[in-house]
């Protein structure tokens, strides 16, 4: 369910003030990046530890949450066989 349009976007009141901060930490995955932040470099928290994100002009209006993933994805690998599979081998 999405929020009400009446209401507007939800952006933490920290994120709305004009200032420049060299290391600017978010908890909150929930707010919608600003204009203001703009040519900035952010620490997103993920849950475990901050990731590093550039804000450029097409990420304004998404969610910071949408840019720090929480999962990380598994790849299966084709080649590897066990030990007993390659000395069976006649």
């Amino acid at each position: 369910m999405s929020r009400s349009k009446w209401k507007g976007p939800f952006v933490k009141k920290s994120l709305t003030t004009k200032r420049k901060v060299k290391n600017l930490k978010i908890w909150s995955r929930n707010s919608i990046i600003p204009f203001s932040l703009i040519g900035q470099q952010i620490s997103i928290y993920n849950g475990k530890d901050f990731i590093r994100v550039k804000i450029t002009r097409e990420k304004v209006g998404y969610k910071f949450g949408e840019f720090s993933f929480t999962r990380r994805h598994k790849i299966k690998s084709k080649g590897k066989k066990g030990k007993n599979e390659k000395s069976n081998k006649k």
